[in-house]
């Protein structure tokens, strides 16, 4: 059995741009201090939803340092160090180790992908080089390749590879991993409209965008199944279920960003190729959070 990173709802943490797309650091370092003090159980850094796909190396790591020095052990620090270029994957991963982040959360090669051979590869490859746990991250949605049942029970074996973030949308293939797994291999929902049907199967938490605006909701939704108040957790689900998908009405994370400069971040815009949304959208947004009292 090993040990797990963390339960509960941790946030996929935005990264705030200037107006000339450099990093907000002092906006960051706000969101950080935000974050924990409402109740977020874990911060992962530089994943899909900080736009770590548009930094430099020397932003990547920046932002991996900034963040683990900021947090300061209140809570694990998870850094986003996926690549397609295995080699590369490396390299960040061990850099995040010696910056101090307490696990690792490593996409599926997109673009040129790979077999499930290829998977199990590039995952012990990545795995063998660090000390620290790896959550696999499968998003077939944006990479083109999902992991498969058998490609899950090969990976769960090896002693670095914790969890994996399931953002499929398959409960039935994420009933079969939580099954197939057991206590070799935590499941993170990487959807936040899935968090009690996946904790419901023994999933440990989520890995969540909604929590960059409501982080204390998202932690008692959470915090609800691990106390297994199913039926409470449902009800708080179903109240912010639609703001959850509002948060998708354009590509992640321009709506997320839009949303934290709703409630007063200087979130800024996200860089190209990624645009600011239209003002009909925009709108969408601001409805649905002002149905829950969010904004005025």
């Amino acid at each position: 059995m090993k040990n797990t990173i963390f339960t509960g709802a941790g946030v996929a943490i935005v990264t705030p741009m200037n107006a000339d797309g450099s990093i907000n650091w002092d906006e960051f370092g706000r969101m950080i201090d935000f974050q924990i003090e409402n109740s977020t159980d874990a911060i992962i850094v530089c994943g899909t939803t900080g736009e770590a796909s548009t930094m430099t190396d020397e932003e990547h790591i920046e932002c991996i340092r900034y963040c683990v020095e900021r947090v300061n052990k209140r809570v694990p620090v998870i850094a986003g160090t996926g690549s397609n270029d295995t080699k590369y994957a490396i390299d960040l991963s061990k850099e995040a180790e010696k910056l101090g982040a307490d696990a690792l959360l490593v996409v599926t090669p997109y673009y040129n992908k790979t077999s499930q051979r290829g998977l199990v590869a590039h995952f012990t490859a990545i795995a063998d080089s660090v000390n620290i746990p790896i959550i696999l991250y499968n998003v077939p949605s944006r990479t083109g390749v999902n992991i498969a049942l058998d490609t899950y029970i090969t990976l769960s074996k090896h002693k670095n590879i914790a969890a994996t973030k399931e953002a499929s949308g398959n409960i039935s293939a994420i009933a079969k991993i939580v099954a197939a797994c057991g206590d070799d291999l935590d499941v993170y929902s990487g959807n936040d409209d899935q968090i009690v049907p996946i904790m419901s199967l023994g999933g440990k938490g989520v890995i969540s965008v909604l929590s960059n605006i409501m982080p204390k909701e998202t932690h008692d939704i959470a915090q609800y199944c691990l106390d297994n108040n199913f039926a409470e957790a449902a009800k708080l689900q179903a109240k912010y279920l639609d703001v959850a998908n509002s948060l998708f009405i354009d590509v992640n994370p321009i709506p997320v960003k839009e949303a934290l400069n709703l409630i007063g971040f200087k979130a800024g815009e996200c860089r190209l190729p990624l645009l600011k949304m239209e003002q009909s959208k925009i709108d969408t947004l601001a409805a649905s959070m002002k149905n829950i009292g969010l904004i005025k």
